[in-house]
């Protein structure tokens, strides 16, 4: 898709968003159009941009759009297996248009929208949301969920059970952003537009969001998001779950303690993730 092509997207995306009631008949045609440049990864909801990363807003207005359009329909693989869902927002066949990608068989789920670069290995169940963008050579192991509109970088390991959030509304937001070579560790979760940098570490149970600060151990230093922008982890950081004392005399009383991920080193980029791991978790 040309640039002159994408700019035509843009405008019949605007245009129909802006519609209090959308023509499904006009409109179809143009979703389907998104999707597939979604799919391709040619249109992304958002996308590096110099050191910082640039939301598409009018994508997410695209995908609103296409749930506005839909209407809801049942479908079952009987007698084991039901739905009903917006007719707009199918599932994926990787067989017709997947590329040279992997989605093992046992229950996974991708949806129309999203993209799966070359050398992706999905592995049962697992959900990959509309609008995430998933880089090449990247692994989305079970039960993970990668939510609408992630950003997921060229080989990133997301573990078992590890949960990207997804962001649809406000259109303007950050979505999640996991860049390249980052490993995330089983039962992680990473929401509201946190930005994980290239090549960082997150041991498993570490659980990141806008609300949550992080203890930089390494340059004893805080990192919290910055007033309109999102929590950013640093390239290379390792991180580990910790805690901390919670306020209060009843919670001094009680000995409670708040979640508070640690980062306890900087990874060398010859350096295994899993190595890392070890050597900070023994």
């Amino acid at each position: 898709m040309s640039a002159a092509e994408v700019d035509e997207l843009r405008a019949d995306v605007e245009r129909l968003a802006a519609d209090r009631a959308p023509d499904r008949k006009r409109g179809l045609p143009v979703l389907d159009r998104l999707l597939c440049a979604l799919e391709a990864g040619v249109v992304r909801a958002a996308e590096p941009e110099g050191d910082g990363w640039r939301v598409n807003a009018w994508v997410k207005r695209g995908i609103l759009l296409g749930f506005r359009l839909g209407r809801n329909v049942g479908g079952s693989l009987f007698p084991i297996f039901y739905f009903r869902d917006r007719d707009t927002f199918p599932t994926r066949d990787p067989t017709v248009d997947g590329g040279d990608v992997r989605i093992v068989p046992g229950g996974t789920t991708v949806r129309r929208g999203a993209h799966l670069g070359d050398g992706v290995v999905v592995m049962p169940p697992a959900y990959v949301n509309v609008g995430a963008w998933v880089g090449a050579g990247a692994m989305v192991d079970s039960h993970a969920l990668v939510g609408s509109c992630a950003q997921i970088g060229k080989r990133v390991h997301l573990s078992a059970a590890a949960q990207i959030g997804g962001v649809l509304e406000p259109v303007g937001a950050a979505p999640v952003i996991v860049e390249d070579g980052a490993f995330v560790g089983g039962g992680c979760g990473v929401y509201e537009g946190v930005r994980v940098g290239a090549g960082a570490v997150l041991a498993p149970g570490v659980v990141l969001s806008g609300a949550v600060p992080v203890f930089d151990l390494v340059h004893e230093t805080t990192i919290r998001p910055q007033q309109g922008s999102p929590l950013v982890i640093p390239r290379g950081a390792v991180l580990v779950p910790g805690s901390r004392p919670a306020r209060g005399a009843f919670a001094a009383a009680e000995g409670l303690h708040m979640q508070a991920p640690l980062i306890v080193k900087y990874r060398d980029e010859d350096t295994a993730a899993a190595l890392v791991l070890e050597e900070v978790l023994r």
